[in-house]
């Protein structure tokens, strides 16, 4: 399972950006019960069939200027990145089957 690992700062964005080929940025509250059940899921299929792209969480309300300049004003929020640009961007209403539909063709182009 990978770590859960939390952006908190523009400049930890713009460096993970800069480093990852592969980012899944996951905007979120801790009051969000759809967010909370969603992001197991989510974990879940990053680990079986896409283990290269790393999973970041940002919390809505502990970061609001990461969520600002990704402009992710609703919760849940998934935004992936390949080689730092954005590519893929879900809101709300996100089922997992679209979701790795989604995410698998530009996965493979980079990594396979």
């Amino acid at each position: 399972m990978k770590d859960n690992q939390t952006i908190n700062s523009l400049n930890r964005l713009e460096e993970i950006l800069k480093s990852e080929i592969a980012v899944l940025l996951y905007f979120n509250t801790i009051s969000c019960n759809v967010g909370e059940s969603l992001e197991p899921k989510i974990k879940n299929l990053l680990n079986s069939n896409f283990p290269k792209l790393k999973f970041y969480t940002v919390d809505i309300n502990f970061a609001p200027e990461v969520a600002a300049k990704c402009s992710a004003f609703v919760e849940p929020t998934i935004i992936v990145y390949f080689d730092g640009k954005e590519t893929i961007r879900k809101s709300r209403n996100i089922g997992i089957y679209e979701l790795e539909k989604l995410i698998a063709r530009p996965y493979k182009l980079i990594f396979e």
